[in-house]
């Protein structure tokens, strides 16, 4: 009984023996989070960025995001004793004193060790891995439409504008520059790359009076877009010209050209009426022959008018008013109808 005793003590006593041994020895200074930190801090700030998770002197291990302006963080580390030693990335530092640390470019992580040693020599190492944020920025600096001005003014802020052209443009260049360049942006069908400022990119424009969609496309280097759009519209013709103008009954006197408006044609005494065709230079004009109308979409027109008899002038009329409604021109035919002897 008393040697079942004993073995029974000894069994026991290995069992404690071992589960302190795993308290002392069995959490090391390499996991984030140890009950047993045996050189601690009392403070550690990272600035600018915020420690993820919150500081706690028992746990070792954080990350913090930096914005994407900062070229460097300022860490500041106070050890828990005044006695220890402290080493910021392998530089001796005072406790407490701020020790700035470059990081990479937007996008990278930069890794910095805490060191922390006791008189005795014992050694507790803190890691802070600083990731510096991509761009957010997706805003242009520029916006510039050839032959045009934009509608609002441009600003950064303002993503949709419009812009009226001549009449005579038949295609327009839009030009943008972005705010940060290593944004990727798009221009209808051209790409500006990142690492590229400005770009630019040819429209060809619809027929006069009509409009066409440009998108101006950013995409931040963080992955967040915007989009700029500016409606272009080409300004309605102002062509109230005719291309040809013809009497059935005689030659025009001076023979027709798009710049004279006023004619005269002899008819013989016989004739009592005559046929007068007129064709329009531009197709969208609407045209007025004596007093038959043809429309836009229609090129050609054509009226009879009854002449007022031997000796007498009839004035017959070609009005001609542009599409856009302010040009108009008149050509003007008088037709002589002579004495029969």
């Amino acid at each position: 009984m008393k040697h079942l005793l004993a073995d029974t003590h000894r069994f026991l006593v290995g069992i404690l023996a071992i589960s302190l041994g795993m308290s002392t020895y069995g959490c090391s200074d390499s996991v984030s989070v140890s009950d047993d930190v045996q050189v601690p801090l009392s403070g550690l700030t990272v600035t600018p960025g915020t420690l993820h998770p919150g500081f706690s002197s028992n746990t070792t291990s954080y990350t913090v995001e930096a914005p994407t302006a900062a070229t460097s963080v300022v860490v500041t580390a106070t050890p828990r004793d005044s006695t220890t030693t402290l080493t910021i990335n392998g530089i001796a530092t005072v406790a407490g004193q701020e020790r700035t640390v470059p990081i990479g470019p937007p996008g990278s992580t930069t890794p910095i060790s805490i060191v922390l040693s006791s008189q005795t020599g014992t050694e507790t190492s803190y890691s802070v891995t600083v990731t510096r944020l991509l761009s957010g920025d997706n805003k242009l600096t520029a916006l510039t439409v050839t032959s045009g001005t934009l509608n609002p003014p441009f600003d950064p802020a303002t993503t949709t504008y419009t812009v009226d052209v001549a009449t005579d443009m038949t295609n327009v260049d839009v030009s943008a520059t972005k705010s940060d360049p290593s944004a990727g942006m798009q221009i209808g069908s051209v790409s500006v790359p990142a690492g590229t400022a400005s770009g630019q990119a040819n429209f060809q424009l619809g027929e006069p009076g009509t409009t066409i969609p440009v998108s101006i496309n950013v995409t931040a280097p963080n992955g967040t877009p915007n989009t700029y759009t500016i409606t272009v519209k080409r300004a309605p013709s102002n062509n109230a010209n005719l291309s040809g103008l013809l009497v059935n009954e005689g030659p025009l006197n001076p023979v027709f050209a798009v710049g004279t408006l006023n004619y005269s044609v002899d008819v013989a005494g016989t004739i009592t009426s005559i046929t007068v065709t007129a064709t329009k230079s531009d197709l969208k004009a609407v045209m007025l022959v004596h007093s038959v109308t043809v429309p836009a979409g229609t090129d050609t027109g054509q009226a009879t008018i009854p002449l007022n008899g031997p000796g007498a002038d009839t004035p017959v009329s070609i009005t001609v008013t542009a599409q856009n409604g302010v040009d108009i021109k008149t050509y003007l035919i008088t037709a002589h109808q002579l004495v029969s002897r």
